[in-house]
């Protein structure tokens, strides 16, 4: 995982975090706008969550912080 996106994605679960509660669930399209502006970044997650993790479309947000800082 590229240090773009780790950050990306800890920044993400933070805020969500924040305004949610620990509770929130998100998935990895929250790390992208509703537009496909970046496919390699789009598909390096989605490879991540999907192929290597085996993650469900929705996951604790605190979940994939954990697993991204452990990276």
């Amino acid at each position: 995982m590229t240090p773009a996106l780790k950050e990306k994605i800890i920044a993400v679960c933070n805020r969500k975090i924040e305004q949610k509660g620990l509770n929130v669930g998100l998935s990895f399209y929250a790390f992208f706008a509703n537009k496909n502006d970046n496919p390699e970044l789009l598909m390096e997650a989605a490879t991540w969550w999907i192929l290597t993790h085996k993650l469900d479309h929705f996951e604790k947000a605190e979940k994939i912080k954990n697993l991204v800082s452990n990276l």
